[in-house]
């Protein structure tokens, strides 16, 4: 090895060291008003999605989270974390600024509970592709070119820069990521991004799932 891949390599070593630890947390705290019913309770994979979800997540974190109201905190089963909404009325929003006032220092890979296609694969390669130095690392959105913002692993830095957006009467987390340094990358399977949020979506993807694992 030549002394520049030496260096190249030295630093590489360095950034890794320098990563906030990640947390997870899984958004499940939507009223899920256009499917009717809770989204994080729907039976994708053997199990109500959110707790699936949380599961999938213990590959990447010991620390996961399932972010709710904090009505809903004595429907979540008591195995599983939950990090209650202080930020109210924001939707995703506040369950990110509730997870940052909770644990500042920490990076939170963030994922929505309406992601039934969400795959190890794809989640592998978001954490592989993840940039610290930039305030967020998100998927480009298959469908409109613009990021995901909730399958996304935020950075600690981007709690302030959420927060001055709030100040400035903002309220999207996807358009902080399109005005702001992220890292946006293109999904390996684009299909694993499919998010339901109607009845007519569920009954969709529903043909895409074996039948035998899905109930609603």
């Amino acid at each position: 090895m030549g002394d520049t891949e030496q260096v190249i390599e030295f630093f590489k070593a360095e950034l890794n060291k320098a990563r906030p630890q990640l947390n997870a947390l899984v958004l499940a705290g939507g009223k899920s008003e256009r499917m009717g019913q809770d989204k994080g309770a729907i039976n994708w994979h053997g199990k109500d999605q959110r707790y699936y979800m949380a599961d999938l997540l213990k590959g990447y974190t010991d620390n996961v989270y399932i972010s709710c109201r904090a009505d809903q905190q004595h429907d979540i089963d008591a195995v599983y974390q939950t990090l209650p909404d202080t930020f109210t009325g924001l939707g995703p929003f506040g369950a990110i600024l509730s997870a940052f006032r909770e644990q500042p220092e920490k990076a939170w890979l963030v994922i929505a509970c309406d992601l039934p296609l969400l795959d190890k694969d794809t989640l592998d390669f978001l954490i592989a592709s993840r940039d610290p130095s930039a305030i967020a690392t998100a998927f480009k959105s298959p469908h409109d070119e613009f990021p995901e913002p909730l399958i996304t692993i935020w950075e600690p830095k981007s709690y302030p820069v959420l927060l001055s957006f709030l100040a400035q009467g903002y309220s999207c987390p996807r358009k902080v990521l399109i005005n702001s340094d992220s890292h946006i990358i293109k999904a390996p399977n684009p299909g694993a991004l499919t998010n339901v949020n109607t009845p007519e979506e569920l009954k969709r993807v529903k043909a895409l799932i074996q039948p035998k694992n899905v109930s609603a």
